[in-house]
């Protein structure tokens, strides 16, 4: 299954740059960055869909293609709110708030977490308001919480001395460096030339050093804590954690059926595809 899913998310700047490529061959108006759409009164990259849609569909096609955009913004706030009551109730309130309550609370927990994620993002979405494209907003939210993540769940799968304090806690404090970096980026634009390394740096130079340092706060907290706390038995991490697990035999497989074979050729795509768009 990862091994799928990193071959689909390659194909992702193909899903978000086609389209804006095709607006700019076809679509008759000129569109421009926001900060110039928005002092000349112009159409921005940000709109290539909505016009696309209004120039090439009639009134009952219009229709549906509105229907089906927002039916796939519906589609991923409901999975991330979702998400984010889950989270919240079963690995964070439960495991160190509240620990033996009745079904009951942990559900009523569930239904105020979830008003409480949808008025957060009603929130942000002034928050986007300071970005220039959703893309650059996107990056920026993977440098605060995907990066962090990924440094977590690598240790957690291959090194079984990591222990829940350790995730716990190097999960935080690479989630709030993150944002530090970016709030000190904002209130201090020299700073640009630490976390990035250059003055000139672009946003996504930025999200990308930003994500880069974040993901080393994670991981050398989580080494740190893991370290000076008490792990879990190894009979508790069996499925969990690589150095625990038995690996099923793969010798009775032909080569494309071996998992192994798959991850070379997506890591092979994933470099071709680096160096030709440079």
């Amino acid at each position: 299954a990862p091994i799928i899913g990193a071959a689909f998310k390659m194909a992702v700047p193909f899903i978000v740059i086609l389209p804006g490529l095709l607006g700019l061959a076809v679509l008759p108006m000129k569109l421009t960055g926001e900060t110039a759409a928005v002092a000349g009164g112009s159409h921005s990259y940000n709109e290539v869909l909505p016009l696309m849609l209004a120039h090439y569909f009639g009134p009952g096609l219009l229709g549906l293609g509105i229907t089906a955009l927002i039916a796939g913004f519906m589609s991923g706030m409901a999975g991330n709110v979702s998400a984010f009551a889950t989270v919240w109730t079963y690995d964070i309130y439960r495991a160190r708030v509240r620990k033996n309550a009745p079904d009951a609370h942990y559900v009523t927990m569930g239904r105020w977490s979830t008003i409480g994620g949808v008025l957060i993002s009603i929130g942000t979405a002034y928050l986007v308001m300071q970005f220039l494209s959703i893309m650059d907003y996107v990056q920026a939210l993977f440098s605060f919480f995907i990066a962090p993540l990924f440094g977590t769940v690598l240790l957690g799968m291959l090194w079984k001395r990591a222990t829940p304090a350790g995730g716990f806690w190097g999960l935080l404090c690479g989630t709030v460096s993150s944002i530090g970096m970016w709030a000190w980026v904002k209130a201090d634009p020299t700073a640009l030339r630490v976390i990035a390394l250059s003055s000139g740096a672009k946003d996504m130079a930025e999200n990308m050093y930003r994500a880069l340092w974040s993901w080393l706060v994670c991981v050398i907290v989580t080494v740190v804590v893991s370290y000076l706390t008490k792990p879990k038995p190894e009979s508790e991490l069996v499925g969990l954690v690589y150095g625990c697990t038995a690996m099923p035999s793969e010798e009775d497989l032909s080569l494309f059926q071996k998992p192994a074979f798959w991850a070379v050729v997506v890591a092979v795509v994933l470099v071709a595809l680096n160096i030709l768009f440079w």
